[in-house]
């Protein structure tokens, strides 16, 4: 277990990384020109082979050469060995399982870190939520969201990048900082951990929404209007989780939002482009190759959003989209035509 000053500079670590996906390889690559010994963990026999003998993950980053330094391991045990922290990059659907097997087999106390963006179905739970849960506080130390705008395929070409740490206590953030800090990856700290996990959970429904009206032909005035109102549902549930609402102005929330609504690299903007297009949701989901988080977080959201009587037009349009097969023109229109509302609903004191 290490904790560091914000400003000092941090010896080489063991860094255990688990999901070798376009993310998760990409922030391998940044521990790894950051002087950091890193491990990259999979379940697939012949992508770990791939890693370890021609220093390449071409199906998720196929322009990137990675550090000859990065190790592939195929075994959990090994990869997680002596680690000072475990940097979960998996989907959400299986961080429970992972995270439980991880607690058997941790020797010492790492950091425990996740980069995924979701909420569990069924339990609706953040992330972090789950890894505390799964792996017992004797075995860790702090839990850290690593989030903001950010794609894989722009990181791996040091595109300059900026996104935010948070944590319950500073110590565990300006850990992550300093692992990741330089000069093209810069990190800044929060201990709003509510609000950066309900930002870049749910701008996934919203970017699934924009793609959908960018296929249906809409321009950049119905582009600003849901990202806007999506802004506003965002930073609604997340208050109501206990957020605070400044968070939503920041990285992970529009930032996030804004790099996820407007990019081709979005998987979730491109999922909603195809459905506004007229595709149906399994051939979308087909056509994509890689996991699209929003569509399941969609539904998550939408009955956390029903328990706790929270509004979320936009989210309650696209889950009639995904799950109930509502028609898509129809949805829009719909959307537009609800009873006028006021826009401002917070206000800071």
């Amino acid at each position: 277990m290490v904790s560091i000053e914000r400003g000092k500079t941090l010896e080489k670590q063991r860094i255990a990384v688990l999901g070798p996906g376009s993310w998760g390889t990409a922030l391998a690559q940044v521990l790894a020109e950051n002087g950091h010994e890193v491990t990259i963990w999979g379940n697939k026999p012949e992508q770990i082979a791939e890693i370890n003998e021609r220093h390449t993950n071409a199906h998720y980053l196929p322009n990137l050469q990675m550090a000859p330094s990065i190790r592939g391991e195929f075994s959990l045990e090994r990869a997680i060995d002596r680690a000072d922290a475990i940097l979960f990059v998996l989907p959400t659907k299986a961080i429970r399982s992972v995270a439980k097997k991880v607690n058997q087999l941790i020797q010492n106390q790492p950091h425990i870190v996740h980069a995924s963006k979701g909420l569990e179905q069924g339990s609706h739970k953040r992330i972090s939520e789950i890894l505390d849960e799964e792996i017992s506080p004797k075995n860790r130390a702090e839990i850290v969201v690593l989030s903001g705008p950010s794609h894989a395929e722009e990181v791996s070409v040091h595109d300059i990048t900026t996104i935010t740490a948070a944590s319950a206590e500073q110590t565990g953030a300006l850990y992550v900082q300093s692992l990741f800090m330089n000069d093209y990856f810069r990190i800044y700290t929060n201990t709003d951990v509510i609000g950066v996990e309900t930002g870049a959970a749910l701008k996934n429904i919203i970017a699934i929404g924009a793609g959908a009206l960018a296929g249906l032909g809409f321009g950049d005035d119905a582009k600003a209007a849901i990202m806007t109102r999506g802004l506003a549902e965002i930073s609604r549930l997340g208050v109501a989780m206990g957020a605070n609402p400044l968070t939503f102005i920041g990285l992970s929330g529009v930032g996030d939002l804004i790099v996820t609504c407007t990019s081709v690299h979005s998987r979730n903007w491109r999922a909603g482009n195809l459905l506004g297009k007229g595709h149906t949701l399994d051939e979308v989901l087909a056509n994509m190759g890689m996991v699209v988080e929003g569509v399941s977080t969609t539904k998550a959201a939408k009955e956390l959003a029903d328990m706790l009587k929270v509004e979320m037009p936009i989210t309650e349009s696209i889950y009639q989209v995904l799950y109930e097969g509502k028609d898509i023109q129809q949805a829009a229109r719909d959307i537009m035509l609800r009873d006028g509302k006021i826009e401002n609903e917070f206000s800071i004191e």
